[in-house]
């Protein structure tokens, strides 16, 4: 059995963990994550989105908190957009890349974006065009690969042709999203396998919620396709404002005690992750959903 010997952790909890916190968190608060994300090794960390505060009023704030960051040489810092508006005002306060979203069924697509699937895949090709000329890297997400809150199963085959549209119009990277978290290892592995005989492996990521418990399996099942980039948030932070149920994307404390047991390289450290969750959940006044990280903590407090 293969696994990769490194793996790179995108964090995404500054971004997909936050946005459906109904406590508000400022702007500091925000920069203050992402630094104590990067003190822990993180080199990839999504720390926000432009996207309608009307529908999304958690990250009204990211152009604020993009140009507060002390940017760190290594780290990356991207920020998510759903049209041409957000790219510019994206663009506006420096952010060097981007990272947009398809979603593979047509009732999520329409809640998500308004917009149908085929629609969609025009309108990030015009986005994905135009960060080039901006010089702006792009990475992609397709949404709900392996269930949609509204019509239950995917299909493979969609999911496909969303990925491939995406890279052939430039993404350099495409993370599938189990939004609900329904999906099993199984699942997860045969949807691999099949978009691995079609696209570079390699350039997929997993992002995994943990709904129903699944998440770390799943990403066991992935990496023996040869997956070696995971998304994760800090504290298991996060759910979906349109998927009512889902809960967040697995843990990245989770994350890193497996790959580390495991013997893979991420470049990140447990005790700066513990302190950046401890930092955030302290804040929200809750517990960091993350199992590892409660057993942890609490084996240092003795």
């Amino acid at each position: 059995m293969s696994y990769p010997e490194q793996v790179k952790i995108v964090e995404v909890g500054p971004r997909d963990g936050l946005q459906n916190e109904s406590v508000t968190v400022p702007a500091e608060t925000k920069v203050a994550l992402v630094e104590k994300l990067a003190d822990a090794g993180l080199s990839v960390i999504e720390a926000g989105a432009f996207v309608s505060p009307k529908w999304v009023p958690q990250m009204a704030t990211s152009g604020e908190v993009f140009v507060q960051i002390q940017k760190r040489s290594g780290v990356s810092y991207p920020m998510l957009v759903p049209n041409l508006k957000g790219l510019e005002l994206a663009h506006a306060v420096g952010v060097r890349e981007i990272a947009l979203f398809a979603a593979a069924t047509e009732t999520f697509s329409q809640k998500n974006t308004n917009c149908s699937i085929e629609q969609s895949i025009d309108r990030f090709g015009l986005v994905i065009g135009r960060a080039q000329d901006l010089g702006i890297k792009v990475r992609g997400y397709v949404s709900c690969v392996l269930g949609c809150p509204y019509e239950g199963d995917v299909s493979s085959d969609t999911v496909l042709m969303i990925t491939q549209k995406l890279f052939d119009r430039g993404c350099y990277e495409v993370s599938l999203g189990d939004t609900i978290g329904v999906g099993t290892a199984g699942q997860a592995q045969a949807l691999v396998e099949l978009l691995a005989r079609h696209v570079p492996v390699r350039q997929l990521a997993a992002h995994f919620h943990d709904t129903y418990g699944q998440a770390l399996a799943n990403i066991h099942a992935v990496m023996q396709c040869g997956i070696a980039v995971v998304d994760s948030s800090i504290a298991g932070l996060g759910g979906c404002p349109y998927a009512k149920g889902a809960t967040g994307n697995v843990a990245t404390e989770d994350v890193v005690y497996m790959l580390h047991g495991m013997g893979i390289e991420t470049g990140v450290d447990m005790d700066g992750l513990l302190e950046a969750g401890r930092f955030i959940s302290e804040f929200l006044r809750r517990e960091p959903v993350s199992r590892a990280a409660t057993a942890l903590l609490r084996k240092k407090a003795g």
